[in-house]
């Protein structure tokens, strides 16, 4: 979808408009209902944007039907698919949008969404990335508004399970963006290189707020951008797939960031244990330990990542909490 003009942008409180140009990435495998409804959503945005839908490997015609029925959007076509990275830096390689949007498709939008989402990168030079508030079906419940992380590097969804009204809390400690609705200046983008291709799928939206606030980034939630999440329409909840995927994200995080090096290693091990006996206990299968070892296994050969300040990690999570944290991840599925 294209209807950038030539100095498109925010809309500064009716006082015009702030310069910029906004490229939003939707990343698809089959499930053209649901690019239809993102795209219907995107169509009633209040600022001018652009439109990247990557098909990563659809069965089902989605890049056919997309020229056809849209022939506004910019298609980006992947005969095989890849991993959601990949597929996500190919999007964004093919634009020039000073704003990366990354959007799943399975979320539809307020109209004035993308004009929320970008104002805080208009307003300071030091935000790299901005949160987005998700919202469940009904849109009395949040979904995620960002992520945080304990002090092994786990990841969760903020405010997960809340009222909406709550949307604008600001604990837990906000490390930045989730991947279904994030934006990213892309300066702050090319700077730190993307989403790690290393990883297929869940927690490379993670490693990259990691890594925008070790070099140096803010991020920051635009409370008045709100979309509604299906959630995991792709793996489905709590499949096998999704637990091996998740897993490898875990046990890569693990050891490029150097957790089990840290004064933090006897927790990260008892947590892991406890997570991976739970696991084979609940779902009866290997898939959460042998996606940890896959994980740990490919990030060997690579350098380690420098750890952000702690002030961007809630260290006011106990064992305790952060257990029931991922037994809650668990039940719902990783989004």
């Amino acid at each position: 979808m294209n209807v950038r003009l030539p100095q498109a942008g925010v809309r500064n409180g009716g006082e015009g408009y702030l310069t910029s140009s906004v490229d939003v990435v939707i990343p698809v495998h089959n499930r053209f209902a649901l690019t239809e409804s993102c795209l219907r959503h995107l169509q009633a945005q209040t600022v001018p944007h652009r439109v990247v839908v990557v098909d990563n490997g659809s069965t089902d015609g989605t890049s056919e039907l997309l020229r056809e029925q849209w022939p506004e959007v910019n298609v980006v076509t992947c005969e095989q698919p890849l991993g959601f990275a990949e597929a996500c830096n190919r999007g964004a390689a093919s634009g020039s949008g000073e704003v990366v949007v990354l959007l799943n498709n399975d979320v539809d939008c307020r109209p004035d969404f993308l004009q929320q989402l970008a104002r805080p990168l208009h307003s300071d030079e030091s935000v790299g990335a901005v949160a987005a508030v998700m919202l469940q079906p009904g849109e009395q419940v949040i979904d995620s508004v960002g992520l945080f992380a304990d002090v092994t590097l786990a990841p969760f969804q903020r405010l997960d399970g809340l009222p909406a009204s709550r949307a604008g809390d600001r604990c837990p400690v906000l490390l930045g963006p989730a991947g279904a609705a994030a934006a990213y200046r892309r300066r702050a983008w090319d700077e730190v290189g993307g989403l790690d291709e290393e990883m297929f799928a869940y927690m490379e939206d993670f490693d990259l707020a990691l890594r925008l606030r070790a070099a140096g980034w803010q991020a920051v939630v635009a409370p008045d951008a709100v979309g509604v999440h299906l959630g995991s329409a792709t793996h489905g909840r709590r499949s096998a797939s999704q637990r091996r995927l998740f897993g490898f994200g875990r046990g890569y995080v693990l050891r490029r960031y150097g957790v089990l090096r840290s004064r933090h290693a006897l927790r990260t091990l008892l947590t892991e244990a406890l997570v991976v006996v739970g696991d084979v206990l609940i779902s009866r299968d290997l898939s959460a330990l042998r996606g940890r070892l896959a994980g740990w296994r490919a990030a060997a050969a690579l350098g380690r990542r420098p750890m952000p300040s702690e002030e961007f990690i809630d260290t006011s999570i106990s064992l305790r909490r952060s257990l029931g944290l991922r037994g809650v991840v668990h039940r719902r599925g990783a989004r």
